[in-house]
């Protein structure tokens, strides 16, 4: 087996995760480094943050593959002087490529929304918003192997996700039937029309915010009191950003091996497992002692 290079890694990948389908405010694709520099190890995270560039120094490898984009919004400088410059400058020093690939890697076979619908126990999944094909697309639905109730669902994806501060949230009848599930990695708030014509139990997503999860709750509230007996659906199941997008990695390092291997080049490659989530603590009111 011969030595895979930058580029060797970047067409797999974008063979995987077609730069042409990301959002058009997105910026995927290579953020640092040299395509013929060689490529022995990659390590895949979510954040291109410090303590991730620290991992991947410290294992030795030669290309960072992130979901989130170090450079999403436009910038004015990479001087050392900023917070981002000072990571490139990191970067370029040690002789780390950087590449990104997000809402290409949400909508692909295979990619964020696949893995999250495997990861909660999703079967016979289909889009929830179909790209152009029948395979791709935003989101997936699927149905449970077997019905429970929403916080036994619940507690499932607490079990299969990455711990967190926030830990996971959900909306509606604790005792509540669900069965048939929507799940969109990241933020997810702004698909909630797609999910109810979905006529799903649960929808599981991340970063949901007060005003659109209040409307949705009590619109399905309301809609369940015309109908007479019918269940208020659908459900939330609210996690970290985080989360919701690291299954996915697992995903992409497997796939990348195989797909290299195939081509005849091999890479090691290695998941990160460190919580980049942003929140560090969570506090609830503590009970008032006896007077």
């Amino acid at each position: 087996m011969s030595t895979a290079s930058v580029a060797d890694v970047l067409r797999v990948l974008e063979h995987r995760y077609p730069p042409a389908t990301a959002e058009d405010w997105d910026a995927v694709g290579l953020v640092a480094g040299d395509p013929a520099a060689p490529v022995r190890r990659v390590l895949f995270a979510v954040d291109p943050v410090v303590a991730v560039l620290d991992e991947a120094v410290e294992w030795g490898a030669d290309l960072v593959v992130t979901h989130h984009p170090l450079l999403l919004r436009g910038i004015h400088s990479v001087a050392a002087t900023t917070f981002k410059g000072a990571l490139l400058h990191r970067l370029i020093r040690s002789g780390v490529a950087l590449y990104a690939a997000h809402t290409n890697a949400d909508a692909a076979v295979g990619g964020v929304a696949d893995a999250l619908a495997a990861a909660v126990g999703l079967v016979d999944t289909v889009p929830l918003v179909a790209g152009d094909d029948e395979a791709t697309g935003i989101g997936r639905v699927g149905a449970l192997a077997s019905p429970t109730t929403l916080q036994a669902f619940a507690q499932r994806v607490a079990d299969a996700l990455p711990a967190t501060a926030q830990g996971v949230r959900f909306a509606g009848d604790s005792d509540g039937r669900v069965e048939r599930v929507a799940v969109v990695g990241g933020s997810g708030d702004s698909l909630f029309d797609a999910v109810r014509a979905a006529g799903v139990d649960a929808y599981v997503t991340a970063d949901l915010r007060h005003h659109p999860a209040s409307e949705l709750r009590e619109r399905a509230e309301f809609e369940a009191g015309l109908g007479g007996d019918g269940a208020a659906t659908p459900y939330l199941v609210d996690l970290a950003h985080f989360a919701s997008e690291w299954p996915w990695l697992a995903y992409a390092a497997r796939d990348l091996e195989a797909d290299l291997t195939a081509r005849g080049t091999t890479v090691e490659t290695r998941v990160s497992t460190l919580r980049t989530d942003p929140w560090t603590g969570r506090l609830t009111a503590q009970p008032e002692g006896p007077s």
